[in-house]
């Protein structure tokens, strides 16, 4: 009798391809189907979190660990009692061993990623480890050559990241339509790359090697991805002490369009005393003082200074970096994440932006879809992100408070309404119907302005005055440039700043 039977290897042929695949994917159901056949219950086709039954538990995983448990202990007698294996099947057995006890563990890792506690109580948390290498050991004996040669502590705190990477992006980034799975998936892909077997065996310690761009229109959630990349982090685990090298995910984000050039430049890379009117003492910035398993989060990046995108450039290169009024040279040893909701391409082109930064940058990028987009998909997902955004703000009265607003959304609102804000703007609805029992939209929000000023053309309702100034608002928007606005328009650069109309930009961003 061959080590596995032709049904047998079909099975775990399937668990090996689940274990290592993206789960936010559609490839997922279609694994769990090849693995259990007539037993497989059809439900979602990604993973996404419904707000009417966010605990419900998914019927196929325990389907397949039930089937893996009763499985795996004869093939270990099989392993035991000597009898020869093609090294495939072996990789087979491994990686089913590995997807029952990530599943086995996963109410552990879930139940100890809450708190901080002194190094004694932390331990504590992590003693189930002792509990879990018994389990890797009876499964993974000592005694026979396997070819993967797994590690179990590496094992365990790929097992926590796994874990942490899962609930941040299930939780936080909501949402049934096609758009917001494959949002879903890039992030994943972002933590763990689209390999990840090459991503445990050697990349896991070389992912702050690698800057993440996150692009995507004002609150469509930008900030809401780098805190699940950021905060879900290989950290190594000390089988010894039983602690994670470090239990915190620190997370150091900077708005640059909120402060100016030198404030950025202190924030970032810190001063010396004296080094600037008001420096009046030393100060880390958060290069410095983000941790090797911490990130830096550049929000509205597009709006950095030319001379300040430099600087960040050579961190990029070389992980090295200068405090202002400083000579010695210190150590950046985290990630970087940036976002921006401009068009790079085009301040490229205009000289706002370095090339050279934008390629160090765009190695992994994540774009994140509009409101929009997602109800153009799947409309009944505005219901889901109305209950999700109500439980945030109103707590026990989360129902009642979804239901007036969808009454009063539905009322006062056009059916295609585009909710150009995005989320941002959804929960500022929700807010505001929470308070008055009324929401009105701003003029940008009601339809977007260079339509209304095409709108306005059509129907003659504009001076030439006011047709030039809008027009030219319009272009100096794309082009970020009074020089570039003036080329294109054939007019002078005096006449193209006199010409901007400074209520109408705010429109348009």
């Amino acid at each position: 009798m061959a080590f596995l039977s032709s049904v047998e290897r079909r099975f775990l042929s399937a668990v090996s391809q689940l274990a290592y695949c993206n789960p936010f994917l559609p490839e997922r159901p279609e694994f769990e189907r090849a693995a259990l056949g007539d037993d497989y219950v059809a439900g979602e086709p990604v993973w996404s979190q419904s707000t009417h039954d966010p605990e419900r538990p998914r019927a196929n995983v325990w389907r397949i660990a039930g089937r893996l448990e009763a499985l795996l202990e004869p093939l270990r007698a099989r392993l035991l009692s000597g009898k020869d294996a093609r090294e495939q099947d072996l990789v087979l057995y491994e990686d089913g061993v590995i997807h029952l006890l990530y599943n086995r563990y996963y109410p552990k890792f879930l139940e100890s990623s809450f708190g901080r506690e002194s190094t004694k109580d932390r331990a504590a948390r992590w003693v189930f480890y002792r509990d879990f290498l018994a389990d890797w050991r009876h499964f993974l004996p000592d005694g026979v050559t396997l070819p993967t040669r797994h590690d179990p502590a590496h094992t365990f705190a790929c097992f926590r990241q796994i874990q942490r990477a899962f609930e941040q992006i299930f939780r936080d980034i909501i949402g049934g339509s096609m758009p917001a799975a494959r949002l879903r998936a890039a992030v994943w892909q972002s933590i763990f790359t689209h390999d990840i077997r090459r991503y445990r065996r050697t990349l896991y310690a070389r992912m702050s090697d690698f800057a993440t761009l996150v692009t995507g229109a004002s609150g469509t959630g930008k900030e809401l991805v780098a805190r699940a990349i950021a905060q879900s982090r290989y950290v190594p685990f000390d089988e010894k002490k039983l602690l994670f090298a470090d239990d915190a995910a620190s997370f150091f984000p900077i708005n640059i369009s909120a402060l100016s050039p030198t404030l950025v430049e202190s924030e970032l890379f810190g001063h010396r005393r004296g080094s600037f009117t008001g420096a009046v003492g030393d100060r880390k910035g958060w290069l410095e003082t983000c941790t090797q398993f911490g990130s830096v989060f550049l929000d509205e990046l597009g709006d950095m200074e030319p001379a300040i995108q430099v600087k960040l450039l050579r961190v990029i290169e070389t992980r090295t970096f200068h405090p202002v009024g400083d000579t010695a040279s210190r150590k950046f040893q985290g990630k970087l994440i940036a976002a921006t909701n401009r068009d790079l391409a085009v301040d490229i082109r205009n000289g706002r932006f370095r090339e050279d930064l934008y390629y160090r940058l765009c190695s992994d990028q994540i774009a994140t879809p509009t409101l929009a987009e997602q109800l153009a998909d799947a409309p009944h997902i505005l219901r889901e992100v109305i209950h999700y955004m109500a439980r945030r703000v109103a707590g026990a009265e989360a129902e009642e408070l979804a239901a007036e607003v969808e009454t009063w959304i539905e009322r006062n609102l056009e059916p295609a309404y585009a909710w150009p804000g995005n989320y941002r703007e959804l929960e500022q609805c929700l807010k505001n119907v929470m308070i008055r029992r009324n929401y009105r939209p701003s003029r940008s929000a009601v339809s977007d302005p260079v339509d209304e000023f095409a709108k306005d053309l059509r129907a003659g309702r504009l001076t030439a005055d006011e047709a030039l100034s809008r027009y030219s608002t319009i272009v100096y928007r794309q082009t970020g440039s009074y020089e570039e606005t003036a080329r294109r328009l054939g007019i002078d650069r005096r006449t193209v700043k006199s010409r901007i109309d400074a209520e109408f930009l705010k429109l348009l961003q």
